[in-house]
C-alpha cells in the first residue's frame, strides 16, 4: 500500500469518528477545509488514537512535519510537554503552521493538491483537533 493510499485511510478514519464540530468552508481560488473537533470525550480518545497511529506508522514522537510534493513550506512549534502535532503535505504550493502552547495537545493539519494555505494555533491543555485541506 502506497504511503498516498495510507495517508488518505488516516483522514477517512478521522472523518468516520463523527461530524460533530465539524464545519467546512469553499473559496473561490479551487480549496475546501474541513475541520474536525471531537464534541466528547470518546471522539476525544478515538481522534487522538488515530493521531497517535499515523505517528507512530510514520516515525513521529512528537511533532513532524512529512512533505510530498515541490513547493511546500511547513512549520510547527510547540511549548509546552507531551504536544503531538502533525502537517501533513501533499501535492504542491501548500503552506501550513502548527502551533501548540501548552500541555497534552494533539492536533493534524493535512493538505492535498496544490495551494492550500493552512495557519492552527492551539492554546490550553488537551485539546485535540485536525484540519483537512484540498485544493485544485
Amino acid at each position: 500500500m502506497t504511503k498516498t493510499v495510507k495517508a488518505l485511510m488516516a483522514c477517512l478514519v478521522f472523518l468516520s469518528i463523527g461530524s460533530a464540530g465539524m464545519t467546512t468552508s469553499a473559496s473561490a481560488g479551487g480549496t475546501v477545509s474541513i475541520s474536525v473537533a471531537p464534541a466528547n470525550a470518546k471522539q476525544k480518545k478515538a481522534m487522538r488514537a488515530g493521531l497517535g497511529i499515523y505517528s507512530l506508522y510514520n516515525g513521529i514522537r512528537n511533532g513532524g512535519i512529512m512533505q510530498k510534493g515541490v513547493d511546500n513550506s511547513a512549520g510547527l512549534a510547540q511549548n509546552g510537554s507531551g504536544n503531538l502535532g502533525v502537517v501533513h503535505q501533499e501535492g504542491r504550493g501548500h503552506e501550513g503552521s502548527l502551533v501548540q502552547n501548552g500541555n497534552g495537545n494533539s492536533y493534524g493539519l493535512f493538505q492535498f493538491g496544490r495551494n492550500t494555505s493552512g495557519h492552527v494555533t492551539q492554546n490550553g491543555n488537551g485539546g485535540t483537533g485536525a484540519i483537512f485541506q484540498f485544493g485544485w
